[in-house]
């Protein structure tokens, strides 16, 4: 937390109750590694014992451990049923519905395989049958263990907390951080993307942001949260329509929950792992081919290679996007003002060739290693991009949502051809429309099957 407590110093905010050692945020994640390996030893101590009972022969059909075959079927049906997740730490009952239910279901899938691979005659069924239980028994008693340690290292609070109050009393907070938005100059200005990226990059420390404020500004608020990739909720008196999904309390307060992120841990490592495995074996086939066209650049024209510009980010945050150069330095447009064109004046020869294939993108994979970006999502834009004659998020407030997610080289709306400039505001409608598709329905498979799609749509009529 030394991090946002720094922040919080410089811009004013008042840190009411610092958690013990690491963030609550990161001290999870060893907690969840934690019931990992316990979930695996309960495992390893119940076949262990098992075979004290019978020998280690009978559970051992063709000379294999059935171990082997048990542990990772029972891990699949565990991440499956979200037992390495916040509410297992929080609820034992939960902890230990799901780990029973994904042990039951290895079990039947183990005995269903012996069935038809005619293997019961190699496996004692006494044996097996201990093994389930000890392992059960191992499992509850080291679920018991780290539920307790859980309340024992967050003293009873297991998330990070921020309260923003915007113009109203502040309700009771607890151990919750708090910050006082007019005092700090926090709005929710929908039309002002730099407040926006301030606001990202307080929130993006905490697991749940309430904010309290006048009913005129709960949709503004309730907007912001839902773009910022975080646990948003508004505290409300009566209901209204500013689109909740949920309603919880924020101590003694309720809240409209009308955000929760779009992915899990589970689902942002499955992500977080694509990208990293795809990208580092891409940038080792094509660093001779991007140190070509590098050389073939400056050859041409004097200038960096590359191209550098803010774009918005996961959580409306900004980051500095990075391409192959494809105009002369001295027609480089860094605020996205001006779209390119077919028959564009500012584009080199070489520009012009590596921007109908898609090669001017490749150094984004270096954004995806840094973390700025992924592989497929919403395609990250410049600050002063228009639709028409308008900013993209005075087309539609609307467009803010779609940096829930991290952006993407590629994503939904290129593989359906929405893609060049944006002339018309019924372009960027179009586009909004399939990231927020995206957004709303993310699975991995997706992912695979866009980047397969994406071949398709290297060379494109509207690329240029």
């Amino acid at each position: 937390m030394a991090v946002a407590e720094a922040h919080m110093q410089d811009t004013g905010f008042r840190t009411l109750a610092p958690p013990r050692g690491l963030p609550r945020q990161s001290a999870r994640i060893w907690l969840y590694l934690i019931l990992f390996v316990s979930d695996l030893t309960s495992l390893v101590i119940g076949f262990s014992v098992a075979t004290q009972v019978r020998g280690i022969q009978w559970l051992s059909p063709g000379g294999t451990n059935m171990l082997w075959f048990v542990a990772p079927i029972y891990l699949m049906f565990a991440f499956n049923r979200d037992s390495y997740t916040i509410d297992c730490l929080r609820k034992l009952s939960e902890s230990v519905r799901r780990s029973m239910a994904a042990l039951f279901a290895t079990t039947l899938v183990v005995l269903m395989f012996s069935f038809f691979a005619q293997a019961g005659e190699s496996i004692s069924r006494l044996a097996f049958g201990s093994a389930v239980v000890s392992s059960a028994l191992v499992l509850l008693v080291g679920r018991y263990l780290i539920h307790r340690l859980s309340w024992w290292q967050f003293n009873g609070v297991l998330t990070d907390e921020l309260l923003i109050v915007d113009g109203v009393d502040a309700p009771s907070h607890g151990a919750a951080q708090i910050v006082d938005a007019g005092r700090v100059g926090l709005k929710p200005d929908l039309q002002d993307p730099q407040m926006l990226a301030r606001l990202a990059m307080l929130v993006h420390h905490f697991d749940r942001v309430v904010v309290a404020c006048p009913i005129d500004r709960q949709v503004a608020w309730s907007t912001l949260l839902k773009g910022a990739d975080v646990v948003g909720e508004i505290v409300i008196a009566n209901g209204n329509g500013i689109g909740a999904v949920g309603i919880d309390k924020f101590n003694d307060t309720d809240t409209m929950v009308v955000s929760r992120g779009p992915l899990s841990y589970i689902n942002r490592a499955k992500k977080r792992a694509l990208d990293v495995g795809l990208t580092v074996p891409a940038l080792m086939v094509l660093a001779v081919p991007m140190l070509i066209v590098a050389i073939l650049i400056r050859l041409e024209s004097s200038g960096p290679i590359f191209f550098r510009q803010q774009r918005v980010g996961q959580g409306n945050r900004l980051f500095e996007i990075l391409k192959f150069r494809s105009m002369r330095v001295e027609t480089l447009d860094h605020s996205g003002n001006r779209s390119a064109s077919r028959d564009d004046d500012r584009v080199t020869r070489v520009g012009r060739f590596i921007r109908r294939t898609s090669i001017d993108e490749l150094p984004q994979l270096i954004n995806v290693l840094r973390g700025d970006m992924s592989l497929v999502g919403p395609r990250p834009h410049a600050l002063g991009s228009r639709a028409g004659d308008k900013l993209f998020w005075q087309v539609n407030e609307q467009y803010w949502l779609r940096h829930a997610l991290k952006p993407g080289i590629t994503g939904l709306a290129q593989i359906r051809g929405f893609r060049g400039a944006t002339h018309e505001q019924e372009d960027l409608e179009h586009r909004l429309q399939a990231d927020l598709e995206y957004v709303n329905g993310w699975r991995l498979w997706h992912d695979i099957v866009i980047l397969f799609q994406t071949v398709n749509v290297l060379t494109h009529k509207n690329a240029y």
